[in-house]
């Protein structure tokens, strides 16, 4: 794992809640659900990679800086800490790995004269159809 991921996991907040869905009775007792909260300003990231951080987390990045994510979907405090720490690393490397530039391609000219002649054909089509005259 990379510097910044780490530096992520460490200042992570977790903080167990109720859980709903599955759970019988237990879901009653015992908070199982994770929310984990990490400040983004104390990552140390480029300002382009916290742009592309902000973008990715979506409605899950606070007004504050923060990236809050819940994980719910097992029965256990184990699981779903491990499933909302696996989404972090999973959302930290996606925005630190850069988008790729386009390269604009570029049409030969038999491409370009092959083009052309099937937007010709499909327009005689269309011209032949409509009210016939007699």
């Amino acid at each position: 794992m990379g510097r910044i991921v780490d530096r992520a996991l460490e200042i992570a907040e977790e903080k167990f809640i109720a859980s709903s869905g599955p759970g019988g009775q237990n879901v009653n007792k015992v908070a199982t659900a994770v929310q984990l909260r990490v400040d983004v300003f104390q990552l140390g990231l480029s300002p382009e990679t916290f742009e592309r951080i902000k973008e990715i987390a979506g409605s899950r990045f606070t007004k504050n800086g923060e990236i809050v994510l819940t994980a719910n979907e097992y029965r256990t405090q184990e699981q779903n800490r491990e499933a909302a720490r696996e989404r972090l690393i999973q959302l930290v490397n996606q925005a630190l790995d850069p988008p790729r530039k386009r390269k604009k391609s570029r049409v030969n000219r038999v491409g370009k004269v092959k083009r052309l002649k099937a937007k010709k054909v499909r327009g005689d089509v269309k011209a032949k159809r409509g009210k016939v005259e007699w």
